[in-house]
């Protein structure tokens, strides 16, 4: 299969709007696609065609991350998205939906009483966004039994992806997406991420530039009491908590896969996800020999683990050892090194495409050392700074890149676990990490 790349040329201009209403809720009942947008909808057409009669799926961009979409209506075409990905069938995927009209069509009335009265301060204040809902599957569902893997509920979400949702109302059918990698690996922010884990698998990738949030979406279920996070996402549990009815909202997930449970009841909760090919060694921001970088028994296992070493290791016979620091970690985090100099840049002030790239960092490579000061390998350095957004944005693209330099092991500075996003940080990085120091 032959897997193209599509750039989605975006002028500026919007490409839609939602209803003129000053209601917040009644704003967002149809999504709107400008006349204006010509270039983009002439790109967007024939990819909405193909989703509504074709079973591979397609990737596209959102706010959050890119997403594997397939109409969630057609059981061949959901199937084809675990397909693609390598993915479990127990593993329950998320709906996309342009609007509240799409939305309530999935739930069999355009009664307003048909979305729980729970939700709604919710939906007033993070949708369009990066925040999935449970809802009750009604019977007989107009979704395709796949999507929601044997539970009575399904998860969905409207982005705010002005390219997500005019691809969707295109469409004219809700699509089930998850993030568009192969399953276990980290999510993709980049269509270059995509191309790199489904090259073959896939015909039709939708390149709109990098992802603005760089986690996941916050996934909530409002039908028990107390509401619970499923799982932590680009809007935190504090601010959940600031809405009414959510005022008692708990943590219902755990930083670490969970395989050999019952079904999940949202994606990422199960099973190993979001792991580059590298061993990756967490550092908690509670570990406090950790503070100032790498501690000595680390740096000395990788000396240990290069010295005297006659077999070639990525076909150079040099160890490669990555790091990605956060907010305390100074160059190089402690390992000895030598002409640690810039080597690549990911540029966020670049244009793609007329999308403004978010996703920022530089990559410095340096000769790894031992306490002889014998190069006995490479180190790559990448700071995602002190923003806890920034560190969010750039997160799955740091681990990539590193992995595709061929890094045997990264070394990771976490961040405070705060109740905002870095929760999310923190519970991807948990659940990438092949050892933590805490």
């Amino acid at each position: 299969m032959n897997t193209r790349v599509v750039a989605v040329p975006h002028s500026g201009d919007p490409l839609g709007s939602f209803d003129d209403s000053k209601d917040p809720l009644a704003r967002l009942e149809h999504w709107h696609i400008s006349p204006d947008a010509k270039d983009a909808v002439a790109t967007l057409t024939p990819a909405a065609e193909y989703l509504r009669t074709k079973d591979t799926p397609v990737a596209f961009p959102t706010e959050t991350v890119y997403g594997l979409g397939a109409d969630a209506t057609r059981s061949a075409s959901v199937k084809g998205i675990y397909s693609a990905k390598g993915r479990p069938s127990d593993n329950p995927l998320i709906v996309h939906v342009s609007d509240l009209h799409m939305l309530r069509s999935l739930l069999g009335s355009q009664d307003e009483s048909a979305i729980p009265a729970r939700y709604k301060s919710l939906i007033k204040r993070f949708w369009p966004g990066p925040l999935t809902i449970l809802l009750p599957n009604p019977d007989p569902s107009p979704l395709a039994p796949e999507v929601t893997a044997g539970l009575k509920s399904f998860g969905v979400r409207m982005p705010s992806s002005p390219l997500a949702l005019t691809l969707i109302k295109l469409a004219g059918v809700p699509l089930a997406a998850p993030s568009a990698n192969a399953s276990t690996k980290p999510s993709p922010t980049m269509a270059q991420h995509v191309k790199d884990d489904l090259d073959g698998r896939i015909e039709l990738i939708l390149d709109g530039g990098s992802c603005e949030v760089g986690v996941e979406s916050t996934v909530v279920d409002g039908l028990c009491d107390p509401p619970v996070v499923l799982r932590p996402g680009g809007v935190g549990i504090d601010e959940l908590r600031s809405c009414p009815g959510w005022e008692d909202v708990v943590k219902a997930y755990k930083d670490q896969s969970e395989e050999g449970k019952a079904a999940p009841r949202a994606p990422g909760m199960k099973y190993k996800h979001y792991s580059p090919k590298a061993r990756v060694v967490l550092y908690e921001s509670s570990y406090k020999d950790g503070r100032e970088g790498i501690v000595r028994a680390d740096a000395e296992a990788v000396a240990a683990a290069t010295n005297g070493d006659s077999h070639a290791v990525n076909g150079s016979g040099r160890k490669k050892v990555g790091v990605i620091r956060t907010k305390r970690w100074k160059p190089a985090a402690g390992l000895r090194c030598s002409k640690l100099e810039l080597y690549a840049r990911q540029n966020g002030h670049s244009q793609q495409n007329g999308y403004h790239d978010e996703t920022s960092f530089d990559v410095y490579m340096g000769d790894l050392q031992n306490g002889q000061g014998d190069a006995i390998g490479q180190i790559f350095d990448i700071s995602l700074g002190g923003e806890t957004r920034g560190i969010a944005q750039g997160l799955f693209s740091a681990l990539r890149e590193l992995d595709r330099r061929g890094a045997d092991i990264i070394f990771v500075d976490g961040i405070d676990d705060e109740l905002d996003i870095a929760a999310a940080v923190m519970n991807r990085l948990r659940k990438a990490a092949s050892e933590t120091r805490a």
